[in-house]
Order: structure tokens, then sequence, then C-alpha cells
């Protein structure tokens, strides 16, 4: 029996001594994180990460969760102005971090939050591989023709537009954003002969659920929960 009852118990540490211990490893795990990040991304303007979890679990390579804050994003060729996400906790092999070997992540994890997009940046985005497709598609299901010649926000409605002339003006088309099913529809509102407006569902992706979709303020707003495998 120890001589001092109130003494803390062979092998396990004061609080401050795991803060101490926490902080280099927070560090390397938050750098570790950000250079992960980058490469999974073509460019980053602002990052900003917060890591949570207490020493000894970020010790043992477990993350409580990750709050992340990213500004002028390119993912997979789309332009997005903004990235807000928090993640479920997130399993890291802390000895090929120790190793200088970068972030090697063990299990799939689930993030929630929300993106926004410029109506010129998803234009582009919308223009290019391997985006182009899904772009003409668009144009063709609620213009009747392809190729898609850009979007644009007016108030609540997503404008989509044909490069074609018509009568002077370009051929376009005012849509409303659901979400439908955790999938984002474009409904077109009803113009001239139309007795229903035509109807262009996105391509699912079954890691990917959208809870809530917004344009307004000049951006568009997509809300959901994506499951990421490493």
């Amino acid at each position: 029996m120890p001589d001092n009852p109130s003494a803390p118990e062979s092998g396990t540490g004061s609080p401050e001594a795991e803060q101490a211990a926490g902080g280099p490893v927070l560090a390397l795990l938050a750098r570790g994180l950000e250079l992960w990040l980058r490469q999974q991304c073509e460019s980053i303007g602002e990052l900003q990460i917060d890591l949570e979890g207490h020493a000894v679990q970020l010790l043992r390579g477990r993350l409580q969760g990750v709050r992340l804050r990213a500004r002028e994003v390119v993912f997979r060729s789309l332009e997005l102005e903004s990235v807000v996400l928090r993640s479920d906790p997130i399993q890291v092999r802390m000895g090929s971090l120790l190793l200088s070997r970068g972030l090697q992540l063990d299990h799939p994890f689930a993030i929630r939050g929300v993106v926004a997009f410029s109506a010129e940046g998803l234009s582009r985005g919308l223009s290019r591989p391997p985006w182009s497709e899904l772009g003409d598609a668009l144009a063709e299901t609620l213009l009747g023709i392809s190729p898609l010649g850009g979007l644009r926000f007016e108030g609540e409605r997503v404008i989509v537009r044909s490069p074609v002339i018509s009568e002077g003006l370009p051929l376009e088309r005012r849509t409303r954003l659901d979400v439908e099913d955790g999938g984002l529809v474009l409904r077109a509102e009803c113009e001239g002969g139309d007795e229903v407006g035509r109807i262009a569902r996105l391509p699912r992706d079954p890691n990917l659920r959208f809870e809530r979709a917004d344009v307004g303020g000049g951006l568009m707003e997509l809300h959901g929960l994506a499951r990421v495998t490493p």
C-alpha cells in the first residue's frame, strides 16, 4: 500500500503532464492533417484546423474530432468559396507520423458541414472534366440543348444558361434547388407552353447525403453528411 493514499498510481500522469505531452503531439497531428488535406485538394487558400481530444487519446492516435474552416478550395476541379466541417472521431497511425512518413488514417470516418459555391466558380467547374458531362446533361434536361453555357444566381433561383442566342438573348431557364431523399434536384419554373416544369436530378453518391440546399447572397450553400474512406 502506498505511503500517501492521495498520490497518483504508478503510470498515471498528472493533468499538467498530460497537457505537456499532448502539446507537441497535437501540433504534429495538426500539421500532418493539414498536409494530408492539401494532398487531397488541388489548392487551398486559407485553412484553419482545430483538433479535439485528450492527451492520452492523442498519444494513442485517436482524435475525438476535427473542426475545419477553409476558403478558396479547389477539390476535384470544383471551386469552393468556403468549407466548414466537423468530423467524427478519427484514428491515426501515430508511428508513421512520428517517423515522418506522413499522416496515415486507418478507418473511414464521417464529416458533417457546409460548403459554399459562387456561380462563377461552379460554372467553371461544370465546364471542365470530370464535371463537363454533368453540366451538359443539366443543360440538355433543363434547356433541351447542350452544352451548358454557365450558371448565375438571382435571389433564391439558379439560372441555367446556354451559349445559344435566341432572339438576341441567351437561352436560359430559372430553376429552384431542392434536396430530395438526400440528393440534389433542380426544378425548372414553368415558362411559355410548359405545363410541367423540367426536373434535373443530380447523380447520387452513396457516401454523400445532402440535408439542405440554400441559394442567396450570391452563393449556393450545401449542408450535408459525407463518409470519407482513406
